[in-house]
């Protein structure tokens, strides 16, 4: 029975003819009515044997499986007996990769709240979209960030509270208010289905989407590629660079960690190459997360200081290209275990590790899972041929109150919108995106959303955003741009248009190359030819 009065989120589900098909096949997937993942993870996690190990690192000290626990209690006494949350309220999180991120995010879940993670580097706009959308009524935020969460709020009223983190010396503080807490907390006793958090994600046309994921989902999750491809040990040491506010980091930087009884280690600063290889050594990481392009700019650090201590890099958020794993394996001596997943389904649903690699491809489909590749009208193709994939499992999107939730369901089947060949064998090789979307060092980035902010500079009349192939970043963020009368192309117009779409949206999604053009390829009704943009030494007039 649901423990969620607030029932906003449930009251927006898909209908049921929209809903993907579940599989509960493995043992391992047959999961109580009731359960809540926090309590799962971390409540229970004394009567595993991890209660004393370590959980959370930080060049500020450790805190034990226990210790986590009571300062998680803290915070969910906060958020229900100060802030007078009740079950099914969304709470907004904002903050970078940080110990104190983490127990929030822990905090809000058990308490039966719904967590909203957010990327620290989106501004007022993309907050203030998410806020329209999920409508969240409090807020947690790391103090280095309230600025344009506070411009977000004054536009969208409804998120009444927003309380800092990782701000000590504020009487106010997160910190400061759980230190008066006794850190004694009862799990809120949610059933499986009851809403454990909107992970949110802009999709090709820019508009946020929010995938529902449940207490059920997270758990399932931790019994597929976890168990059966990743393989951590309770002695292992994470680290990486995908933000917690991307389910690829919230899954390999937190909840699978906790599956395992490992720890995570978060730095103080953002990770650069050099940076990550040594900190690697430093604190005896043995499994590592981050994209492609950080894997190929790692390695020739890897050649210079030696990494003993990894023995699992994990490479996802993007195609990893095989002159990247070969580099990595000649510099570090270790097989990349690639996946492929996507927010709607929580983590990684085909991967391959160890032995099980095979050059070029992703991998297989990970127990639990089912997947095809089929054609337009979603019969299978015969091994061999391009066509657009097709998976179930116990885990499957449902959009917030979205249109297109049908675009990515169908008949039972979700939809991620990627082309890919399956061999005899079963493995399954990447060949592209099915849409517009730019994946760029392991960010997606809508062009849409980056023509729109270009669009608001006075000097641009027109402008055409698409992915440009890179060897570095996979694909770098391309803009045309038709001038208005009375401006020049030239470089210094460039640098401010970069500077102005940084200052509109997150700094990432900034195009690296703009190119001024005297028309733009459309069609007879007006709508922009993408596809042509895209051809080489195409000529636009």
């Amino acid at each position: 029975m649901s423990a969620q009065v607030d029932r906003f989120v449930h009251d927006r589900l898909p209908p049921a003819a929209q809903l993907p098909v579940f599989r509960y096949e493995l043992p391992e997937l047959q999961l109580p009515d009731q359960l809540n993942l926090v309590e799962e993870l971390l409540d229970k996690a004394a009567t595993k044997g991890f209660g004393d190990k370590p959980m959370l690192r930080s060049p500020q000290g450790t805190l034990t499986y226990a210790q986590a626990a009571v300062e998680v209690n803290r915070i969910a006494q906060v958020l229900i007996e100060d802030l007078k949350l009740v079950p099914g309220n969304r709470v907004l999180l904002r903050g970078g990769n940080s110990v104190a991120m983490a127990l929030a995010w822990l905090a809000v879940v058990k308490a039966g709240l719904i967590a909203v993670a957010t990327m620290p580097l989106l501004r007022a706009k993309e907050l203030g979209d998410i806020i329209e959308k999920a409508q969240p009524v409090a807020a947690l935020c790391d103090g280095r960030l309230l600025e344009e969460l506070a411009i977000a709020q004054r536009e969208h009223p409804v998120l009444a509270t927003v309380v800092a983190f990782n701000k000590p010396d504020a009487d106010d503080s997160l910190s400061a208010r759980a230190a008066k807490k006794s850190g004694v907390f009862q799990a809120c006793p949610t059933a499986s289905d009851d809403i454990a958090l909107l992970a949110f994600t802009s999709g090709t046309t820019g508009k946020p989407k929010a995938p529902v994921t449940t207490h059920r989902d997270v758990l399932a999750m931790c019994q597929t590629w976890p168990r059966h491809v990743l393989r951590a040990r309770s002695d292992d040491i994470v680290v990486g660079s995908p933000p917690l506010a991307f389910t690829f980091g919230l899954g390999g930087l937190l909840v699978f960690p906790m599956w395992a009884g490992a720890s995570v280690y978060f730095p103080d600063a953002p990770f650069t190459p050099e940076g990550l290889v040594k900190l690697i050594n430093e604190v005896g990481a043995t499994i590592c997360y981050t994209a492609p392009t950080f894997y190929r700019q790692m390695a020739p650090f890897v050649r210079q200081h030696g990494m003993p201590t990894l023995r699992i890099s994990v490479s996802a958020g993007e195609a990893l290209p095989d002159a990247t794993r070969q580099l990595w394996k000649e510099a570090s001596g270790i097989e990349m275990l690639d996946g492929i997943g996507g927010t709607e389904v929580f983590h990684i649903y085909i991967s391959a590790a160890g032995a099980d690699v095979r050059r070029g491809a992703v991998g297989k489909v990970v127990p639990g899972f089912t997947a095809k590749v089929v054609d337009n009208q979603g019969n299978e193709v015969p091994r061999g041929t391009v066509g657009k994939l097709a998976l179930q499992g116990p885990v499957g999107c449902r959009y917030l109150d979205d249109p297109r939730q049908t675009d990515y369901v169908k008949n039972g089947w979700n939809y991620p919108g990627d082309s890919f060949v399956q061999d005899d064998d079963g493995y399954f090789f990447y060949q592209a995106r099915a849409d517009d979307m730019i994946i760029t060092a392991g960010y997606n980035v809508g062009g849409p959303e980056v023509e729109d902010a270009l669009l608001k500079h006075p000097a641009v009349a027109e402008c055409g955003v698409i992915g440009k192939p890179d060897p570095e970043r996979g694909m770098i963020v391309k803009a045309f741009c038709v001038l208005k009368p009375g401006n020049e192309g030239n470089a210094a117009l460039v640098k401010t248009l970069q500077d102005h779409v940084k200052a509109t949206i997150a700094p990432f999604k900034y195009p690296r190359e703009i190119e001024f053009v005297p028309a733009l390829p459309r069609t007879e009704t007006g709508k922009l030819q993408r596809f042509k943009l895209r051809q080489p030494n195409t000529t636009t007039s």
